[in-house]
């Protein structure tokens, strides 16, 4: 069967988030990451920057959070915290996409969402850590934490935040159809296989 939807989850600096922009440049279809964001943001009235930093990384925030995040009157939440109303829009903006048509779509628990179509392959990147420390390093300079450190923190909070809203295991290799070592492998070769198996199957004589 046609898998003409792809999730894409990630370890941070394993470069799933470049694999999904190049699989979806290969298809033809649409990506969606930065995309995703601003159609929640429309959707919610929330923050972008809190959308692109809370909506993967965090189960729960603060009052002084949820006043940045959202300047608009408590009650237009209809009584949920701000993660849990999150949520919601996200998921539904998830599958709003879903029915538009084949696309890619990175992170965001995509793959939970979307769990019961049978027309999508849901895919976990992830590399070992010196890959990805000279990846991250690479891509977005020193900080003044290690780049191990980096890389904890980031996967941490997705971990957290993927077993708050899904009960399952953040990378369990049964969650995903498919998981590539991206430093093993290699980021094009990623690509081209993930591409291969959502292209539509030629029909048997």
């Amino acid at each position: 069967m046609e898998k003409k939807i792809v999730t894409i989850s990630r370890q941070f600096g394993s470069g799933g988030r470049s694999i999904g922009k190049a699989v979806a440049e290969k298809l033809g279809v649409p990506y969606y990451d930065k995309e995703l964001i601003c159609q929640v943001a429309e959707r919610t009235g929330l923050d972008t920057r809190y959308i692109e930093e809370q909506g993967e990384y965090a189960a729960g925030r603060t009052f002084f959070s949820y006043a940045f995040a959202y300047p608009g009157p408590q009650d237009a939440m209809g009584g949920m915290s701000v993660s849990d109303f999150l949520w919601t829009a996200q998921r539904q903006v998830i599958l709003d996409l879903a029915e538009k048509g084949p696309c890619v779509i990175v992170g965001r628990c995509a793959d939970y969402i979307l769990r019961e179509r049978k027309d999508c392959l849901h895919v976990f990147v992830h590399a070992d850590t010196d890959f990805r420390c000279e990846r991250i390093v690479r891509l977005y300079g020193e900080s003044e934490r290690s780049p191990e450190e980096r890389l904890r923190d980031k996967d941490g909070r997705r971990a957290v935040n993927y077993k708050h809203f899904t009960g399952r295991e953040w990378g369990e290799c049964t969650n995903y159809h498919l998981t590539l070592n991206s430093g093993v492998i290699g980021v094009d070769r990623c690509v081209d296989l993930i591409a291969s198996l959502a292209e539509k199957e030629k029909e048997q004589p």
